[in-house]
């Protein structure tokens, strides 16, 4: 009789395709501009309307909007994948963050993949691209994070 806890076995999912990983990217970077501009609205409102009686916002760079912003986009991230692994971007496109025995990665691991694709993207996404010459595949966050993005089967649905 097995236990409850006792993983089913399954053949490993292979890496997901860079042209996926890029399509899941452009998604999810509309669904943070759009996060983005909810949270800038909500908070102009709530601390220049009401909290400092502004009409309009002073001009120059805000470092705690900024803070507010990398917060909430971290949060996006870390929502999904500790969950099933996967932004909405990521579940059109079929691909997931996963550990390697397939389960959900921690938020230590949110933290250290996102943390290092500010860099790897900004850098013209030469994180990214790394996978082409990496021998596993991997990105410069996977390798960081200790965990890897597979394709998933056409109908296969669920996290370990």
């Amino acid at each position: 009789m097995s236990s409850s806890n006792e993983q089913i076995p399954q053949a490993p999912l292979p890496p997901a395709p860079l042209w996926r990983r890029l399509a899941a990217m452009f998604y999810d970077t509309l669904l943070v501009m759009a996060l983005m501009m909810v949270t800038t609205g909500i908070y102009h409102t709530a601390v220049n309307k009401w909290l400092l009686k502004m009409d309009d916002a002073p001009l120059g760079f805000n470092p705690f909007l900024a803070s507010l912003l990398v917060f909430v986009t971290f949060g996006f991230f870390a929502y999904f994948w500790t969950r099933k692994g996967q932004t909405l971007g990521m579940q059109v496109w079929r691909v997931r963050v996963q550990n390697k025995d397939g389960g959900a990665i921690s938020l230590w691991q949110c933290l250290l993949r996102f943390m290092i694709a500010i860099p790897g993207i900004g850098l013209a996404l030469a994180g990214v691209f790394w996978m082409k010459i990496d021998k596993e595949g991997k990105t410069w966050q996977d390798r960081y994070s200790m965990s890897e993005v597979v394709l998933l089967p056409k109908g296969f649905y669920g996290l370990k």
